[in-house]
């Protein structure tokens, strides 16, 4: 059916799956970081949040040089501005998903946009 998509992620560092499956609204990642690695640099975005959830493991979110713990089950939504920089614990490697979305773009969310 051409209506939807089903992909297998690989177990690799990161994973995006725009491209695989033909998102229009949302970028997605599958992320894995091994002990004491992190993301190489601090960025932050101009229009889209990010939100983060831990599958796995635990690390440091550092956000606007505030460092905020996470661990497996917790997730973080991050504002478009705030500058960002995630590591894996030295002793704990880290698995996450991240989404991406532009801000303030929701318009109906689960039983508003559902047809019956």
């Amino acid at each position: 059916m051409a209506n939807y998509k089903k992909v297998s992620v690989p177990d690799a560092p990161r994973t995006e799956l725009h491209d695989l499956l033909g998102l229009t609204g949302a970028e997605v990642s599958v992320n894995s970081m091994p002990a004491g690695a992190g993301v190489p640099f601090v960025h932050s975005h101009k229009q889209n949040e990010e939100i983060y959830i831990i599958l796995e493991g635990k690390g440091t979110m550092t956000l606007d040089g505030e460092d905020v713990a996470l661990a497996a089950n917790d997730v973080l939504r991050v504002a478009p501005p705030v500058k960002r920089q995630l590591k894996a614990a030295a002793d704990s490697g880290i698995k996450y998903v991240c989404i991406q979305v532009k801000e303030n773009s929701l318009e109906q969310y689960t039983g508003a946009d559902g047809v019956m």
